[in-house]
């Protein structure tokens, strides 16, 4: 009797550990999937109570896969304590990285060698086109001042985590905005930082892209790959573009070349 109580214990207990790894890898991928969010915001996202998420936030904050935050305030929030919000680390995020970042690496760099810098430019613009080939009819039927959500729901779509809004006075680490208005697209995850981090070109080619299907130009401000915690590019306000245009197709659209439905931009 004794032997079989310790056996049904045993599996509970197990059962119960991995429930609670469950919970807490859901945790992570909210925080990514938001940005640097409240224990609040979390916990009734996810339908946990304050002491259950506070746990899991705890624990996560142990093992180093998210971090501490001050919300930065932009009007008086009269008396209190700033919100302390959670953001994912660079170890939280490797935790969801693609399995063959090594592989591709590896690719490129023998594909830099035999080629030359060029080749792999004309790699990424390769990729780039098949992006603008499934993006492309999305964002042109948006309406103009929807285009750049348009765009940030496709990313989200692929696991790029991405979101649209107005752009504030300054970027990232103090870095003055493009220019005043505009709006602002951020890409809070990307799986191949890793192998962006040695190709600025994917970067580049993806950067070029955006300005296409949104026919305006914009500025990349941050990127992951270069260790901000977010892919951050300003579009220009389509009023100060001086011009309103419209992205047209793209070279190739109409061939009948399979293209990805879901995944990384390039790899």
């Amino acid at each position: 009797m004794r032997a079989a109580t310790s056996g049904r214990q045993a599996v509970a207990l197990g059962a119960a550990a991995s429930s609670e790894r469950g919970t807490r890898a859901r945790v992570a991928r909210l925080i990514l999937e938001l940005g640097p969010s409240t224990a609040s915001v979390i916990g009734s996202r996810l339908g946990l109570t304050p002491a259950a998420i506070r746990r899991h936030l705890d624990n996560l904050l142990a093992e180093g896969l998210i971090e501490t935050r001050t919300a930065r305030t932009y009007a008086s929030r009269g008396r209190g304590r700033p919100a302390r919000l959670f953001a994912i680390t660079d170890a939280g995020r490797s935790a969801f990285e693609h399995a063959y970042d090594d592989l591709a690496s590896s690719a490129l760099r023998f594909l830099a060698q035999t080629g030359g810098p060029a080749a792999v430019e004309d790699f990424a613009r390769h990729q780039v086109a098949e992006l603008e080939r499934r993006y492309g009819p999305t964002v042109a039927a948006a309406p103009p001042g929807e285009r750049v959500q348009a765009l940030a729901d496709a990313l989200s779509a692929d696991g790029y985590a991405a979101s649209a809004g107005a752009a504030p006075a300054t970027g990232p680490a103090g870095k003055a905005a493009a220019a005043s208005g505009g709006e602002q697209l951020c890409q809070h995850h990307c799986p191949v930082a890793h192998v962006a981090a040695e190709f600025p070109q994917l970067c580049e080619a993806e950067t070029e892209a955006f300005s296409r299907l949104l026919g305006v130009p914009v500025q990349r401000l941050a990127t992951i790959a270069h260790g901000d915690g977010i892919c951050t590019t300003h579009v220009t306000c389509r009023s100060l573009a001086g011009k309103q245009t419209t992205p047209g197709p793209v070279e190739g659209q109409g061939d009948s070349e399979s293209i990805p439905e879901s995944g990384g931009l390039f790899l």
